[in-house]
């Protein structure tokens, strides 16, 4: 098989351009030539270029009707206009018809070199650097691991750990399980941080968390006299977001962007009430026990959040008026577009709960079509990626803006790709979820969860007097004994939340505008 990249040259000059081709076979590059555009039609399929370079006046068809015949033929082949005109409808034309690159006769060897290395090499190049740049930075990151101490430290750790996933991309097998390493090396370390400093965080009345979100950012920007939209993307991490980043940087201004750190477990139950009610899971059963659901009721665990954030504004006696959708499917999001500026021309709040990615997750377990279009985290990324770009949702946001409200982004909690089982014992009375555990007869291995036996210390409601709440940590599911290896195989390699994990518990907050 060859591995040179292979160019094709259509110019009806050819022979004059020996010294390129020699030069460019010297540098790694096959080449092969065409006297006309209908010789390098021709030569397509059998050549199978990974570029074209095409003259812009050859006899017969032009370069630019040859242009527009290879790009039916392959439209994914870059190809290179050349050409002894500088007039700008030419120019036009060519960028019209998506050329890679425009190169303005006379051209020089050197010339041709840097366009076939942005255009054929430029991944490979990229991916060199970026390996040899992570080799260099691996030891630097495995000791800033080991020695972080704070919550601060671990979000620019996983900040800079997804910074490497996008930059690596397309590294070999060998980088990414490196960093697949460095991954897991920062999450047993963030999993211990969480053992002994969750508490504390809980009584640092500064430090943003799930249920301070309304008191810290929303309330806030309600009292400065503007109107806010909190938009909660269920199930979003901060790799998700920076999948899309570009897409909402084309269309608005990003004003600001942080990580937070959900309370536990990170599940919908838990988190999102939390950010709704602006407190903590087991004052909200205290202070509305009509408004919580517990683990073994069958209703919808979110069903309250309208009246969770009413009965906030209530607490702060503040007669603010707010709207509250949640969208399940795009039908009503595209509805929804068109009726808002009716419905909410007064609200001081507009609160909007997007259920897609969650629903992905949850699909991608029960699905194995869904499975292998998500393989791996990538995929994952990707179909966030193009759910986003297709989705009305980006619509939603502009109409938000156009009604004048600030745009606060953010969700309940991430997930976490699962590949280990931890067996646990539990009753019939102990909850189903994969990454935590509530019951009062649980057992299990004290190395491999991290347990809290007093839930109140940690304002969690214990369904007995004995409950208490473990957790898997990093890329452990909690499985039970009875049918096992149905049990594993089933949830292995699926995403799962309600754990602790970076993924899971430091999410994006973003303001736009």
């Amino acid at each position: 098989m060859n591995e040179r990249p292979v160019v094709l040259w259509a110019d009806d000059e050819i022979e004059l351009l020996k010294p390129y081709l020699i030069f460019l076979n010297q540098k790694g590059y096959d080449v092969v030539t065409a006297n006309s555009g209908r010789d390098a039609i021709s030569l397509l399929a059998s050549a199978n270029p990974d570029i074209v370079f095409l003259d812009e006046n050859m006899p017969g068809i032009s370069g630019l009707e040859t242009l527009q015949i290879i790009k039916e033929r392959n439209p994914v082949v870059p190809i290179v206009m050349i050409t002894k005109s500088e007039e700008e409808n030419i120019m036009e034309q060519a960028i019209g018809s998506k050329i890679a690159d425009y190169l303005i006769k006379p051209v020089n060897p050197n010339q041709i070199l840097m366009t076939l290395k942005k255009h054929v090499s430029g991944k490979a190049i990229v991916s060199r650097h970026a390996t040899a740049s992570f080799r260099e930075e691996f030891q630097d990151l495995s000791f800033v691991i080991s020695s972080a101490r704070t919550l601060a430290e671990f979000m620019d750790i996983y900040q800079t750990l997804v910074r490497w996933s996008e930059t690596l991309q397309d590294a070999d097998d060998s980088m990414r399980q490196l960093l697949s390493t460095q991954y897991d090396d920062a999450n047993k370390a963030f999993a211990k941080l969480v053992r002994s400093n969750y508490q504390n965080w809980l009584a640092d009345d500064t430090l943003l968390m799930s249920h301070r979100l309304m008191p810290m950012q929303v309330m806030p920007r309600l009292n400065a006299g503007d109107k806010v939209c909190l938009v909660v993307i269920d199930n979003f991490r901060y790799d998700q977001w920076r999948a899309i980043y570009n897409i909402v940087a084309e269309k608005f201004h990003i004003v600001s962007q942080q990580l937070y750190c959900t309370i536990l477990p990170t599940a919908t139950q838990y988190a999102r009430n939390s950010i709704f009610s602006a407190l903590m899971p087991l004052q909200i059963k205290q202070r509305y026990p009509q408004l919580w659901v517990e683990e073994g009721d069958e209703d919808s665990k979110n069903q309250y959040e309208k009246e969770l954030l009413n009965a906030y504004f209530q607490r702060n006696r503040r007669s603010l008026t707010s709207e509250y959708y949640k969208i399940n499917e795009s039908a009503f999001c595209e509805k929804l577009v068109e009726q808002l500026p009716a419905r909410n021309a007064h609200a001081d709040m507009i609160a909007v709960v997007v259920n897609f990615i969650d629903m992905l997750s949850h699909s991608r377990t029960e699905s194995q079509m869904m499975r292998e279009l998500a393989a791996d985290e990538q995929a994952y990324l990707s179909l966030t990626k193009s759910w986003f770009q297709h989705s009305p949702t980006i619509d939603l946001l502009l109409q938000i803006r156009k009604l004048g409200y600030k745009i606060l982004i953010t969700t309940d909690h991430g997930t976490k790709r699962v590949t280990n089982a931890v067996k646990v014992v539990g009753d019939k009375n102990t909850n189903v979820n994969l990454r935590y555990k509530v019951g009062k007869s649980l057992a299990y291995n004290d190395r491999e969860v991290v347990a809290f036996t007093r839930p109140e210390e940690i304002g969690l409601p214990a369904p007995n007097v004995s409950s208490h709440y473990i957790f898997a940590q990093n890329k452990d599911f909690l499985a039970y004994p009875n049918n096992y290896n149905y049990y594993v195989g089933y949830y292995r390699d699926t995403f799962q939340h309600g754990g602790i994990s970076l993924e899971e518990m430091l999410v994006p907050l973003i303001e736009i505008e």
